[in-house]
């Protein structure tokens, strides 16, 4: 064991230098600041070997890295089961202090408990922070203390509770950059984490469009939307700094912030949402559940353009627009009668900017079954959604190399598949 005390920063899901409350504070304490990730193999072993995910999280740890060795200090980046990492560090170095930022899901819950357990048994300080959000678990509730599970008035309460205190303090840790850990530790590149490149790429975050949010987000061959949300998913951004800007800048694009957050706090009030209904009366619902069917969704095969570009965008960019999400979504769930969770399972695979709980919150949305969704009647006409949002087809054709050839035939008729569906909600919904 090293005989220097030191303190330790446990980077997640916050890949940034830049306004981190739990680095600020971790700065601040009397010992040398270690910096580490750690790769989790609970999570990777069930990733390909390709994934972009995993590939942007390396590239943003090494932007960090190449930050820190311009003060003298390095990352110290670790793989295995997270609980057998920290043992070893525990034995490697004389930690004194470990903070981190909080993160809501219920696997992450799991595993900070399983650590904080591990670091008190061997005379070592936990600190976590809220970082990731502006308001978390029950910060915003409902007057008797349960939390919203309608949106607008979460938002309302949201917004009144910002207002008495905007700005929200960001969190400038430059002027004590000093306390960082002088040492040289190896990076390692992609491969020895036993990962690859992959040949998607996140995009860079762009917020020059957002003034005029309102009027351009629902059109997809603009382009015009400001791909921050993977950015946002791992934290390469700060919340606090890009709310601070919003409120001057777009109420809808703020809105869209505010849905984010809400969607964290019933994944945190209600974990069940994971793989269950919110609404249970839906649990009745006698879903199709076709394979093949699955199958010509998933790769972008069903007939109807808007659908079929959105999961041919999604399969080779990792993006799909949130326009397009929507009619994707309703058309798995309405017109093939296949469950959420086959769709979220499959958005969870594909998603660059894969949130667990708005991944969960939309999809659930989309069916009709979660809190505040759109009614089961609701069911999306691909066609019409084409001819508002992509009349000319500029997007269709993107994706679709093969439309002007002759496209093939809508795998189910729109009137029938409508009515099947809202008979077969009617039918399921538990009285």
């Amino acid at each position: 064991m090293s005989e220097q005390e030191v303190s330790i920063f446990w980077f997640r899901r916050d890949l940034r230098l830049e306004d981190n409350v739990g680095l600020f504070h971790a700065l601040k304490s009397k010992n040398p600041v270690i910096p580490l990730f750690i790769f989790d193999d609970s999570i990777l072993d069930s990733l390909p070997k390709n994934d972009a995910r995993v590939g942007f999280i390396h590239e943003s740890l090494s932007k960090i890295n190449t930050q820190l060795q311009e003060i003298g200090s390095s990352l110290l980046i670790k793989k295995g089961k997270t609980v057998e990492v920290w043992q070893e560090i525990l034995k490697e170095f004389d930690v004194k202090e470990v903070f981190f930022n909080k993160d809501y899901e219920p696997y992450a819950i799991q595993r900070d408990t399983a650590i904080c357990e591990l670091l008190e048994a061997n005379n070592t300080i936990s600190y976590s922070f809220k970082d990731q959000v502006i308001f978390e678990e029950k910060e915003i509730t409902k007057a008797d203390g349960l939390p919203y599970t309608v949106y607008t008035p979460f938002k309302n309460k949201w917004l009144d509770k910002y207002k008495s205190m905007a700005p929200v303090q960001e969190y400038d840790a430059t002027y004590i950059f000093s306390n960082f850990y002088k040492g040289d530790f190896t990076f390692p590149p992609l491969a020895q984490i036993g990962f690859e490149e992959s040949p998607i790429k996140v995009k860079t975050h762009n917020l020059k469009f957002v003034e005029n949010y309102q009027d351009i987000r629902d059109f997809p061959a603009l382009d015009k939307t400001s791909y921050l949300s993977p950015h946002l998913r791992f934290g390469t951004v700060s919340i606090r700094k890009l709310v601070n800007w919003a409120f001057h800048k777009n109420d809808v694009f703020l809105s869209e912030l505010i849905w984010r957050e809400f969607f964290m706090q019933i994944l945190f009030s209600f974990p069940k949402v994971v793989t269950q209904n919110f609404k249970s009366a839906y649990d009745g619902i006698n879903w199709r559940n076709d394979e093949a069917d699955f199958k010509r969704w998933c790769s972008g095969t069903t007939g109807y353009p808007m659908v079929d570009a959105g999961m041919r965008q999604l399969n080779e960019t990792g993006y799909m627009h949130n326009r397009v999400r929507m009619v994707v979504a309703s058309f798995l769930c309405k017109h093939l009668l296949i469950q959420w969770q086959w769709g979220e399972a499959y958005f969870a695979e594909k998603l660059l900017d894969y949130e667990m709980s708005a991944n969960v919150g939309n999809w659930q949305w989309a069916a009709g079954t979660g809190c505040d969704a759109a009614p089961y009647f609701r069911v999306f006409n691909p066609e019409i959604q084409q001819k508002k949002f992509d009349e000319k087809g500029i997007y269709i054709r993107k994706w679709i190399k093969e439309f002007d050839l002759g496209y093939g035939k809508p795998m189910v008729e729109h009137a029938m598949a409508r009515d099947r569906a809202i008979a077969t909600y009617k039918a399921g919904i538990l009285k």
